[in-house]
């Protein structure tokens, strides 16, 4: 067996659902094993985008809100998307103004992993934004956003209890503790 190869054969495939967001495929395939099935494809049109502003003090911004597909609150970094072929530092910088009202004057890719890569294609970047001014945010009308500023220890402990349980928001936090650990960056 090639692990690096496509040992996947596709008879055919339908779109079953298109809109701006999402386009959703299901094929027809020989798998692996040699036997019939099928597979779903959920095609992202958008890099999800994840910022983790970070102040001086060692203080994060985080956006409460209410996710209707969770039905439930979610405690979250600065999230959004950024279209694809379009520099995603771009689409981070326009997400942490709209929801924050912050503007960074240093920007640091720190994290970059595919989201529930069985089902969906979904790439998600994550910077951490340091030096930051404060301004006024402008949520899009969709967004009913609370701005949470705690300290990164806060968050992280956080993380650790299951009280932040968003996967970009999880990964961000963890990527930035080994971070602070390895002395990548000063512990602020």
């Amino acid at each position: 067996m090639n692990a690096q190869k496509n040992n996947w054969k596709i008879l055919s495939e339908k779109i079953q659902y298109d809109n701006p967001w999402i386009k959703v495929t299901e094929y027809d395939v020989i798998t692996p094993g040699g036997s019939e099935g099928i597979y779903g494809k959920v095609h992202f049109k958008n890099i999800a985008i994840g910022i983790i502003p970070i102040d001086d003090e060692g203080n994060i911004y985080l956006i409460g809100q209410y996710r209707f597909v969770l039905e439930q609150y979610s405690l979250e970094i600065p999230e959004g998307g950024g279209p694809l072929g379009i520099d995603p530092l771009i689409g981070a910088k326009r997400e942490l103004k709209e929801e924050t009202g912050l503007e960074a004057a240093n920007w640091t890719k720190i994290l970059e992993m595919h989201l529930s890569n069985s089902v969906s294609d979904e790439l998600s970047i994550i910077y951490l934004a340091t030096s930051l001014t404060h301004g006024i945010a402008e949520p899009e009308d969709t967004e009913e956003l609370e701005l949470i500023k705690m300290s990164f220890d806060e968050a992280y402990h956080k993380v650790l209890q299951h009280e932040i349980t968003d996967a970009i928001t999880v990964a961000a936090i963890l990527k930035l503790k080994i971070m602070f650990l390895e002395k990548e960056i000063l512990n602020a």
